[in-house]
């Protein structure tokens, strides 16, 4: 057991810190700096201990219930960084706002902490308490500005709807382990027969849970009215943090428990996938506000990431894998520049507030410029290689159908994200915006607009990393 637990390094120190916190919490008053600056402290030194963890083979620990693999380490490591960047760039935002409180980022740890369990699972019940941990921090986060109604609503229907997709989740777990008599994702696998055919009921209400949590269609309902609800810092935390999570989830539950059912369960990602990319599409073009914008965005960008799991081979799931790292690295940039949209203690949301963004903040404008071409996915930004990536893996299988609705939608979002390019260098210009925008979020905006810029020059790096996942 001693040895095992230095495979879990990582998240026992994060354990362990968020107690820290919450007692400098408890015996600092306004120790809200202390506690935020300490968060980052402790994130950059996550990074290191997640890097020092073996992940050349498979590690299988604590009863095979826990996994260590390259795949968990890759998306730890992703799931750091972005947390990193989220409260580096939010920092001016709370305190505007005045929610610059203890409990913020102590919460956002405790998400993390619930990810990094969820990615490592090889057992439901690991998984479970994992999904819980992540989940009931979210529920606050995002009624956490209780002074505004739309915040206190979007919490509370993101709590009502995700504790159905919980009771649905956890109602697939039990039918998998009173047909397989197990809940250890090998076993499951093992276990599975011509008798055992009530798996397949499991693994639907399971693939319903999941995709509850990444919003893809038709489990949709919640993301936009809890995206605009949320405070911005809270909106950026769901569009990338809880997608990177259960995608992760995802593959762990189709390429190992249900890796012998995958006729049955490709119709549905294929299906899940259609439906997300057309949908996320049309649905945005009548936005007015950014955060729903994107919340329907996100949507569509989930189906591009399903549609490389559908493919059942190691390129489809190495192709979602860079889809979402490249996605994350969109959004950073995306809400970077909404936070930019400050004037006299207020932040401006609407789509008609970047009207003549272009004459006073040319460098801003450019940013936007770049990040919403990338994505469009026009090329030689990163959106395009993320995009190129998948419909690569789905024309490999022969998967015709599934690339040619990827293009459409791609051809259709491409309409709103020119709009508001349109907007910001061709419409009258309605003033100008605050400047004073603090170092951390300047340096993500410029950081992941760079990113995105010049990943053409050597977009195989990527390549390389992902490529080493090896699941099938």
């Amino acid at each position: 057991m001693m040895s095992e637990i230095y495979y879990v390094i990582p998240e026992i120190f994060l354990s362990l810190s968020l107690m820290f916190l919450l007692l400098i919490g408890v015996f600092k008053k306004n120790g809200s700096t202390i506690v935020h600056n300490l968060s980052l402290l402790i994130l950059i030194i996550e990074i290191p201990l997640i890097l020092n963890v073996p992940s050349s083979s498979e590690y299988l620990i604590f009863n095979e219930s826990y996994k260590i693999d390259y795949l968990s380490n890759f998306i730890k490591i992703l799931i750091v960084i972005s947390t990193l960047f989220v409260l580096l760039t939010s920092s001016e935002y709370l305190k505007s706002i005045k929610i610059f409180n203890i409990e913020y980022p102590i919460l956002i740890l405790s998400s993390i902490l619930g990810m990094m369990v969820m990615v490592s699972s090889n057992d439901l019940i690991v998984f479970y308490i994992g999904l819980e941990l992540q989940s009931l921090a979210l529920y606050v986060l995002a009624s956490f500005n209780r002074d505004n109604i739309l915040s206190s609503e979007s919490g509370l229907k993101y709590f009502v709807l995700s504790a159905l997709s919980s009771g649905l989740l956890l109602y697939g777990c039990s039918l998998i382990y009173g047909f397989s008599s197990s809940t250890n994702f090998l076993q499951i696998s093992y276990n599975y027969n011509e008798s055992t055919q009530g798996i397949i009921f499991g693994m639907v209400f399971i693939l319903v849970g999941l995709a509850f949590k990444i919003s893809a269609v038709p489990f949709h309902m919640w993301a936009p009215d809890v995206y605009q609800g949320s405070p911005t810092s809270v909106t950026l935390f769901f569009a990338i943090l809880p997608k990177i999570a259960a995608l992760t989830a995802f593959i762990r539950f189709l390429y190992t428990p249900f890796v012998n059912l995958i006729d049955q369960w490709q119709t549905i990602i294929i299906f899940l996938s259609i439906a997300s990319m057309l949908f996320g599409a049309v649905a945005a073009i009548g936005q007015k506000n950014l955060k729903r914008l994107i919340a329907y965005s996100s949507i569509s960008h989930m189906g591009y990431a399903l549609a490389g799991l559908s493919t059942g081979t190691n390129q489809g799931i190495q192709s979602s894998v860079s889809y979402i790292s490249i996605y994350l690295i969109m959004n950073l940039a995306f809400f970077s520049s909404i936070f930019m949209l400050k004037k006299d203690q207020r932040y401006y949301e609407s789509i008609d507030d970047l009207s003549g963004l272009s004459k006073n903040h040319p460098i801003l404008s450019l940013s936007l410029l770049i990040v919403l071409f990338s994505l469009a996915g026009i090329p030689p930004l990163a959106g395009f290689f993320a995009k190129f990536y998948v419909f690569m893996a789905v024309i490999e299988q022969s998967m015709f159908f599934l690339a040619i609705i990827g293009l459409l939608s791609t051809v259709i979002a491409a309409f709103y994200y020119l709009r508001i390019i349109k907007i910001i260098y061709f419409d009258k210009d309605i003033g100008k915006y605050d400047t004073d925008h603090n170092i951390g979020l300047k340096i993500s905006l410029i950081f992941t607009t760079i990113l995105i810029l010049i990943y053409f020059v050597y977009p195989s790096s990527l390549i390389y990393f992902v490529s080493k996942i090896n699941l099938v």
